[in-house]
């Protein structure tokens, strides 16, 4: 226990001496835990043993592969969940029937994308998750316990460990956008009732000696989706109201044990209606953590390094670069990866406060991941050389 409480109170790590690596959470699930997941989260009977042993397993295949490519901060990949999102549901009270999402406008604009991306037949949990339709509330640390625990002992039959290892719980924005409101009087109210249920979670984890990292597409994503057709300024309205929602959630929580996960969706599409970061930027510093991951490699936001520039980063912040691009089989080269960690080190001004890091998770919705199992592998080993040739250069 005193070597938890110790973790709790420890700072996020630093790059001190050379560029730790890190991801955005989710990697791949091996066939017969998806099809698992897939009919549970139907509603079809599922034994609960398989399930739970084929989660086990596959959280130990995911702590094994990352140790091997040369993860430094990892996790357990996010096996025993569905969705990055939608597994809330089986531990907060208000969720049943389903959601129809808001299409995404860089998919819809373009007729022929639309139908090519309609011809692939993928069919995420994302696409009609559940939606509220009563009193948003925490009611079961069950399953937050049971991954913990199978964490600890997936990484106690390794011969390595991770220099620290971090946990993902959606941002309360992300939950009331894609998970549609039936029950509260305004999106506000919605927004704050689902914080104040997170609050549990995100207090749990950090109690554990984990960093908490905050999934928060919402923060990005949501200008091309629920707020498509809208003014910027309500979508700006809309990120003041989910970082305070965040920051109230978090005030039990030291900010240096946070880190806030940005994106601007985890597919491969035009992207033509993302909102800078420029305009984001300033909302986002508001946030109680010390940590912003964020998508830098894709070539839709390959440039946002140039908004540091006139948006400097928080002085007591880490940056988790994306230098790795997660909607793509091509394996970046070592030394692509190297001249991003590079560009990101310039942008902040500091490279022990520099982590590299994936753009997005590989698998946020299970059995929907873009690229394949063994690329995933290669890039995160690409992710480590690039950084390993990038240390040389920096320190």
């Amino acid at each position: 226990m005193a070597g938890r409480q110790e973790a709790a109170r420890a700072r996020l790590k630093r790059s001190e001496s050379r560029i730790l690596t890190t991801h955005a959470g989710s990697l791949p699930r091996p066939k017969g835990l998806v099809g698992l997941q897939l009919r549970a989260s139907r509603g079809e009977a599922v034994d609960p043993a398989a399930l739970s042993q084929a989660a086990a397993e596959a959280t130990r295949q995911a702590v094994a592969q990352q140790l091997a490519c040369g993860i430094d901060v990892g996790n357990d990949g996010e096996q025993p969940r569905e969705s990055f999102v939608t597994y809330v549901r089986y531990r907060l009270s208000g969720f049943s029937g389903e959601s129809k999402r808001p299409p995404v406008k860089d998919v819809v604009a373009y007729p022929s994308f639309h139908a090519l991306m309609q011809s692939r037949g993928r069919v995420s949990l994302l696409t009609a998750p559940p939606r509220a339709t009563g009193d948003v509330r925490y009611v079961d640390r069950g399953p937050l316990d049971r991954e913990l625990a199978g964490y600890g002992k997936a990484l106690a039959g390794q011969p390595r460990q991770f220099v620290e290892s971090f946990w993902t719980a959606p941002s309360p924005g992300i939950v009331a956008s894609a998970m549609q409101n039936d029950h509260y009087g305004s999106l506000a109210e919605y927004v704050n009732a689902v914080a104040d249920a997170l609050q549990t979670e995100y207090e749990a984890i950090v109690a554990q000696g984990f960093v908490l990292q905050i999934d928060a597409p919402d923060l990005a994503m949501e200008r091309h989706r629920l707020f498509a057709d809208r003014p910027l300024e309500e979508f700006l309205d809309f990120v003041e109201l989910t970082v305070a929602a965040i920051n109230r959630a978090l005030a039990n929580v030291p900010r240096d044990r946070v880190r806030l996960h940005v994106c601007w969706g985890n597919y491969e599409g035009p992207h033509t209606f993302d909102v800078p970061l420029d305009d984001l930027a300033a909302r986002l510093y508001q946030a109680r953590v010390g940590a912003l991951v964020l998508s830098m490699a894709n070539p839709r936001h390959a440039h946002e390094h140039k908004s540091f520039a006139k948006h400097p980063l928080p002085r007591d912040w880490n940056l988790v670069a994306g230098v790795i691009d997660t909607t793509t089989n091509y394996v970046e080269h070592p030394e692509v990866v190297a001249d991003r960690i590079e560009t990101a080190a310039k942008a902040v001004g500091d490279p022990r406060r520099v982590l590299a890091g994936t753009d997005c998770g590989f698998d946020s919705s299970t059995g929907v991941g873009l690229v394949a199992e063994e690329i995933v592998w290669e890039k995160l080993r690409a992710l480590s050389e690039g950084a390993r040739i990038a240390s040389a250069r920096l320190f």
